[in-house]
């Protein structure tokens, strides 16, 4: 029975390194936006909807040329759907859910001899998943499941076994903290993107600055001339701008030496998005994956805004998703940045959690991008929109996000 796969559903989370660098990135997916995950009874056909979710985006704009982790079923592995699979992109993570039969055993083995990476999810010691550790590279630990003790004593034996543990379930600094003292050289989970108690300094000037540039930039109804002044006021930016108008990939037989000229070239609506990166690329104080989720969110959310129903949305829901972290970027709540920056009282009202429509849009986002699937979907009916639109923008907006930060690097 054929099997067509109609619309591909694929988010991604950042596993990162010591130094809060993105090392590689676990992809999310399911056939369906209804499925909880890949059920299908026939070892081939889940091997084609993961590969129908993988290549239907491409590993390029997911991964952004790091790793995969791909996760495995007991069907799917049993039916090796590596052949999909390039091993010098990808690590098979298999699931805890996978029952350590001889099969499976023997199939790790050969994926491990045919140069894959294995890596194990959800790892408990003392389990069946035991017999999996020698053909293992990454061993995950869910870090809140075990007492400091038993996180110690199980991370240095994976560690003298030669194998990588990725710390799961990081979502506070001191959990990550505690984790890489453990000697847990990977980390994952939301402690990067969520509110932590803040102390009452107040903002520094220049990031203020910035924080108001970025939310000027951004303004709906903003002209050139204003984006042109903007500029012309922040050194940093005016040579980025002149620098990259200017750069090989123009071909242009003149040099350009004003702002203006810039504008014109490059087009308004890109100048005002590059800049806005620069710019928050300024005021990041955590990973530099951060502004890459930022920049993914804004897309996400201006497409959402562009299908609903008044004018101004795409540009006004950009700035939504653009603010969505700056809590986190700055150290501070989420009251305190957004108070001295000109917002449309909606969005200003979405950022600080009210429930209207800007809000419901940002929070359908969010679930899509941490691979909540049901509330992710329930968002986005009750904002009016078709099933397909999240996947739909999600896609895009990876797409969007690769281009527009290289071409702004």
């Amino acid at each position: 029975m054929a099997v067509t796969v109609d619309q591909v559903h694929v988010a991604r989370q950042p596993i990162l390194d010591a130094r809060q660098q993105v090392f590689g990135y676990e992809l999310l997916y399911r056939a369906t936006a209804a499925a909880d995950a890949c059920v299908e009874t026939n070892g081939s056909v889940s091997a084609r909807v993961i590969g129908d979710a993988l290549l239907g985006i491409g590993f390029d704009t997911l991964t952004d040329g790091r790793r995969a982790f791909v996760n495995l079923d007991m069907q799917t592995l049993l039916a090796d759907a590596s052949g999909l699979l390039d091993p010098e992109q990808v690590v098979l993570e298999i699931l805890e859910s996978v029952q350590v039969t001889p099969a499976v055993v023997e199939m790790c083995a050969s994926l491990r001899q045919r140069g894959y990476a294995i890596a194990l999810d959800d790892f408990v010691p003392g389990s069946p998943a035991e017999a999996l550790v020698p053909l293992a590279r990454f061993v995950k630990l869910d870090v809140l499941a075990l007492e400091h003790e038993d996180l110690l004593r199980t991370t240095r034996r994976l560690l003298a076994a030669g194998v990588t543990v990725v710390a799961e379930k990081v979502e506070t600094a001191d959990v990550f903290e505690r984790a890489r003292a453990a000697g847990c050289s990977l980390f994952q989970g939301y402690y990067f993107c969520r509110p932590v108690t803040f102390s009452g300094r107040a903002l520094p000037a220049n990031q203020l600055t910035q924080m108001r540039l970025v939310a000027a930039l951004n303004q709906p109804s903003v002209s050139l001339s204003a984006i042109e002044d903007l500029l012309k006021h922040d050194a940093s930016l005016s040579y980025r701008v002149l620098r990259s108008v200017n750069s090989a990939g123009f071909g242009l037989r003149r040099e350009i030496h004003s702002i203006r000229e810039a504008l014109l070239l490059l087009g308004l609506d890109q100048v005002r998005k590059w800049s806005s990166i620069w710019a928050l690329a300024g005021l990041n104080q955590g990973p530099s994956e951060l502004v890459t989720m930022t920049v993914i969110r804004a897309r996400c959310c201006e497409l959402i805004g562009q299908a609903l129903d008044r004018s101004d949305n795409g540009a006004a829901y950009f700035l939504l998703g653009l603010c969505s972290l700056l809590d986190v970027l700055l150290g501070h709540p989420m009251e305190t940045v957004t108070r001295e920056l000109p917002l449309d009282p909606e969005i200003h009202a979405a950022l600080l959690g009210t429930s209207n429509t800007a809000r419901r849009a940002l929070d359908a986002v969010v679930h899509y991008e941490q691979g909540r699937w049901d509330e992710a979907a329930a968002m986005a009916t009750a904002l009016g929109l078709d099933a397909d639109s999240l996947p739909e923008a999600y896609a895009d907006a990876l797409g969007w996000a690769r281009r527009l930060t290289h071409g702004a690097a």
